[in-house]
Parts: C-alpha cells; structure tokens; sequence
C-alpha cells in the first residue's frame, strides 16, 4: 500500500475528479452539517420560539380550563384532534422548515446538486469482516479518533466557559417565579447552544479543508494512470494517425481535380497557397478553388507548375484570402482590385487575354 501511494504523484485530472463524483465519492463533512443544523435550530427557535409557547399556551388553558362537567361528555373528540394537529403544525412548522433549509443549504455548500444510486449499490468487499477489522485498526481510522477526542474537548471547553460564572444566577433560580426560572433557562440553554454551535462551526469549516485534501490526496495517479486516460480522451495515436491518412488522402485528390481548373495560384510564399479561378460566363466573381497550408500548400504549388498555371507571390493578400475565404466561396469585395491587377498579368503573360478580345469582338 504504501508502494503504491509513493507512485500516485500525480494531481487527480478534471475526468478522474467527475468520475469520483459520480460515485458518490466526495469530500464532504458532517460536522459541518451538524453545526449549521445545531446554529440554524437556535435560531429558529429564537425567532419562533415565543410564539410556540404563546400558541401553547393559549391551546392549554382553551381545552384544559374549566369546563361544564355535563358538556365533557359531548366533547367531539374528531375536532379536538384536528385542532390538536393544526396547533401543532402551525406553531412547530416554520421551525422544521427552517431546519429543513439549513439542511439543503449545507449540503449545497459542500455538494452541490448530486444525485446517484451508486453508494447504495451493495458492495461484497464492504461485507467482508477482515476489511471491517482492516478499517478499524487502520492508521486513518486512528487519526480520526484523535481528532474526534480533540473535538471533544475544544467543545466542552466552550460550555464549561459558558457555564462557568454564572453558579450564583443558577442558585438564585431557586427563589424565582415559574415564568421567570423559564425565561433564564431558555437564555442560559440559548447562550450556551450558541457558543458551541460556533465553536462547532469553527472546526467543522477545518475539517471540510482537511477533508477536501484528503479526497484529493486518495484520488491522485500514477503517470501511467495519466498517460492512459489522456489516451482515452483524446483517442488511440494509431487510429488518430490512420484518420488524419484518411483526411490528408481525401484532400490530395480533391486538390488534384480542382487545381488544374485555376488561372492563378496566390502563395505566401511556402506557409499559403490559394488557387483562384474566374469564368465570366459562369461566376459573379473570382473564386478559390482550393487552399491549403504548409504541406497542402506545397502540393498546390506542384500541381499548378506541372500544369504551367501561373504562381503569384503576394504574401498579405495569400494570408488573407487563407484566413478570410472558404474553399467555393466567391472572392469578397475587398479584394476585387488586387484580384483584378494578378488576372490581368496572368491573361497577359498567357495570352488569355488576347483571346478573350477576339471572342467579344466575334
């Protein structure tokens, strides 16, 4: 075990991380959610507390005051309940619901939105007791309690120093009235709940960052292990190298076909060449043909010298139309002039040009 955790030196990728997640292997503490749900509780009960016990106590003294002993017997119990019930929920409700959000929101917090089955898929080795004695007596297990007795103590700590100070206002509870022995329990109970669920709190927010690096600390890789799911990602290099064969063969012939159709050839003058060809009769404007970069690029220019078409060099223009214009598309606009200025060089040095005079005067 140890052999292999000193191979895992790699950062768990992006993929392995969404993977964990999806098998429900997070970094989440549930201290934090004890804590929010303890301070959340509080304060709800601080907020609606008192109308709990004025709701309680108007109920109280409505249905166990005095009443006519003949009208007991004519008591509709049905209507006793449901108003038992609605008391109940009425005054109890905004309690548990606030609960209730504290509870998502804590999650959230530490999940966010997660839905799988798969923690509860059954598991053999988790049923196996030399894995359970393994877990048990294993040096995590032995961390965890001592930060678990730390914890204790950190949080008792805090009550006793709540507590502490105040024997004189606990002994001197003795002499009061019920509503106010009431009214300083709730406050000590309140004060005291308060302070540790902060103190909670406080070491629940540490262990979620310990827990964040231990969850990124047991999903680390090995470089093998990184290699092969970049290979995964990214597809096998044989079959990658055979598709882009495949690629580089379809545009070779397609450039063998297109090229010799061209009356001139824009080159940058190694890294582009674009073919452009012009019919009057058939298009609005000049068109590329074909282009192609680098390798493709010097291919172009082949094909076009075994064919004696012309081959330009205007490095801006090459780039341009590269860059700006699609295979088939007709030459925008913007490039009508110097377009215009290399057709009628190449019709002149080819004669075209002479030609083209003495069919319009035909």
């Amino acid at each position: 075990m140890a052999a292999d955790d000193a191979e895992r030196t790699e950062a768990p990728t992006p993929r392995r991380l969404s993977e964990a997640r999806q098998h429900g292997q997070i970094a989440r503490s549930a201290d934090l959610n004890a804590a929010l749900g303890l301070l959340g509780g509080l304060l709800c009960l601080r907020w609606f507390g008192p109308g709990l016990v004025s709701s309680l106590i108007s109920f109280l003294r409505e249905n166990l005051g005095e009443r006519d002993p003949q009208a007991v017997g004519h008591i509709d119990l049905v209507s006793v309940m449901v108003s038992i019930l609605m008391t109940v929920l009425t005054s109890v409700g905004p309690i548990l619901i606030g609960l209730v959000v504290v509870a998502l929101i804590a999650n959230l917090m530490q999940v966010g939105w997660l839905f799988t089955w798969d923690p509860l898929t059954p598991k053999l080795n988790k049923l196996n007791p030399m894995n359970g004695f393994g877990r048990l007596f294993s040096s995590r297990s032995v961390v965890q309690l001592a930060i678990n007795l730390v914890k204790l103590f950190v949080i008792g700590g805090v009550a006793y120093s709540a507590i502490h100070g105040r024997g004189g206002q606990i002994m001197a509870a003795f002499d009061m009235e019920d509503g106010e022995l009431l009214v300083m329990i709730a406050t000590l109970l309140f004060d005291v709940g308060i302070r540790m669920a902060l103190a909670m709190l406080l070491i629940a927010m540490i262990d979620y960052i310990w827990q964040k690096w231990r969850h990124v600390r047991d999903l680390r890789m090995t470089k093998q292990d990184v290699k092969e799911e970049m290979r995964r990602m990214e597809g096998d290099p044989i079959i990658k190298q055979r598709r882009r064969r495949m690629q580089l063969a379809a545009t070779l012939q397609k450039i063998r076909s297109t090229v010799p159709k061209a009356d001139v050839v824009v080159t940058n003058p190694t890294h582009f060449a674009v073919a452009i060809g012009y019919d009057a009769e058939s298009m609005g404007a000049p068109r590329v043909l074909a282009k192609g970069q680098d390798y493709i690029a010097m291919k172009i220019r082949e094909i076009a010298a075994l064919h004696r078409i012309p081959i330009i060099e205007r490095k801006p223009l090459a780039q341009a139309l590269y860059k700006q214009v699609e295979v088939g598309e007709e030459i925008p606009e913007q490039f009508y002039k110097a377009i215009a200025e290399i057709l009628a060089y190449v019709y002149e040095i080819s004669g075209k040009a002479q030609k083209m005079k003495r069919g319009t005067a035909a």
